[in-house]
C-alpha cells in the first residue's frame, strides 16, 4: 500500500478537484476500507456548487455511498477481517452517550457528522470508518449496487418507517430524483398504489420510476390528478422528495384528511404559505432524516434477494478519474444515478 491517494476534495465553496492525499490510519475502533464504489449523490453535487444548506468542514473529501473490502484492521476491532465485503452507514461521529444515540436513533444524534461533509469520504481509494458503522454484504451483490445500500435507507426509512405505507395506500411521490425513485421503489413493495409527480424534463426519471414500481407517472398538476382518485379527498400517504419548499404546499393540497405527509428532500428556501390546510385535515406532517442498523439489514436483506433490483437507477459507473463528466450529467438529469469506482482490488 502505497502513502498517498488520489481523492475528490471539496476544498472550499464552488472548488471541487482530484487531489493527491495522505492514505488514512484506523484508529483502534476504525476499520480502513480499500473503496470499490462509490454512489454521487445530489448533496456532493451541491457541495461542489456551493449551494449546500449544511455546514462543511473544508478541506473534506466527498462520498458517503460506499462500499468495499476491507483492507486494515484497528487494535480493538473484533467483527471484521481483512478482505471481508462491507458497506458503511454515514453517521462517522456521534456521541454514543446521548440521548438520541442511547435509543438507537444515532442518526438523530445532534452532534452527528457523516461522511463527506464532517469527515472525509469515500470518493478516494481508501476511507477509514468507525466498526460500529459497518455491514457485512454477500459476495454475489454487485459493489455498484451495494455502495447504494445508503439511499435506498434514506427511502425505506422515509417510506417504511416514518411513513408506513400500507397494502391499499394510495401514494404520491413528488420529485422523481434518485431518491424519489427509490421511495417509489418502497412505497410499491409494501402495497401502495404509486403516483409519481414531476416535471415535463423529468420524462426519462418517469420512465424509471415506473420501472421501478410506480403504477402512473405524471407531469400534470398532481392535485387535480388524486382528486379524481376514489373518493376524490385525495391520497393517504405523500411522500416530498423534492428539493424545494414550495411542494410541501402541493403536499398539502393533494393529502387525504387524517392522512400522512413525509418530507425527505431538503428545502432551504422560506415558505411563503399558509399552513392552515394541514390543521383543517388533521393531517400529519413529519421530516425523515437518514437511517440507522435495523434499517440497513433490512436493505440489504432486499438487495441481496434480488427483491430491491437497482440496475435501472444505474445510469453510469466510471473511473474516479471520470467524477467531473458524471458530476454534471447527474445535475443535468441525463444520469439518474452514477457510481465511481476508484480502483480494483487484490483483496477479494
Amino acid at each position: 500500500m502505497t502513502d498517498s491517494m488520489p481523492a475528490l476534495v471539496n476544498t472550499e465553496p464552488e472548488t471541487v478537484s482530484l487531489e493527491e492525499v495522505p492514505v488514512p490510519e484506523p484508529g483502534p475502533e476504525d476499520v480502513l476500507i480499500e473503496v470499490r464504489a462509490v454512489g454521487i449523490c445530489g448533496s456532493d453535487i451541491h457541495q461542489w456548487h456551493g449551494s449546500h444548506s449544511w455546514p462543511v468542514e473544508y478541506p473534506c473529501t466527498l462520498g458517503h455511498e460506499f462500499g468495499g473490502v476491507v483492507a486494515e484492521l484497528g487494535e480493538d476491532v473484533t467483527s471484521f477481517d481483512v478482505g471481508d465485503r462491507v458497506v458503511s452507514e454515514t453517521a462517522a461521529v456521534i456521541d454514543e452517550d446521548s440521548p438520541m444515540s442511547r435509543q438507537g436513533l444515532y442518526n438523530l444524534d445532534p452532534d452527528r457528522k457523516g461522511f463527506g461533509y464532517g469527515v472525509d469520504g469515500a470518493m478516494a481509494h481508501y476511507v477509514t470508518a468507525p466498526e460500529r458503522c459497518l455491514h457485512d454484504i454477500p459476495d454475489d451483490l454487485a459493489f455498484e449496487y451495494a455502495a447504494l445500500t445508503e439511499p435506498c435507507s434514506v427511502a425505506y426509512n422515509a417510506v417504511c418507517v416514518n411513513n408506513d405505507v400500507n397494502p391499499g395506500d394510495d401514494v404520491l411521490v413528488i420529485g422523481p430524483g434518485p431518491i424519489g425513485i427509490l421511495c417509489a421503489a418502497m412505497a410499491s413493495l409494501s402495497g401502495g398504489r404509486v403516483i409519481v409527480s414531476g416535471l415535463p424534463e423529468d420524462e426519462r426519471r418517469l420512465e424509471v420510476a415506473k420501472e421501478m414500481g410506480a403504477a402512473v407517472t405524471t407531469t400534470d398538476d398532481p392535485v387535480e390528478y388524486v382528486e379524481d382518485l376514489g373518493d376524490g379527498l385525495g391520497v393517504d400517504a405523500v411522500v416530498d422528495s423534492a428539493g424545494v419548499s414550495a411542494t410541501l404546499e402541493v403536499a398539502m393540497d393533494a393529502v387525504r384528511p387524517d392522512g400522512t405527509i413525509t418530507k425527505v428532500g431538503w428545502g432551504p428556501e422560506p415558505m411563503e404559505y399558509s399552513m392552515d390546510p394541514l390543521v383543517q385535515k388533521a393531517a400529519t406532517i413529519e421530516g425523515s432524516f437518514s437511517h440507522n442498523w435495523p434499517v440497513w439489514e433490512n436493505v440489504i436483506s432486499m438487495l441481496s434477494t434480488g427483491q430491491l433490483d437497482l440496475e435501472p437507477i444505474v445510469s453510469h459507473v466510471a473511473p474516479l478519474e471520470e467524477w467531473e463528466s458524471c458530476f454534471r450529467k447527474m445535475d443535468e438529469s441525463e444520469y439518474i444515478k452514477a457510481v465511481l469506482k476508484p480502483q480494483e482490488s487484490e483483496l477479494e
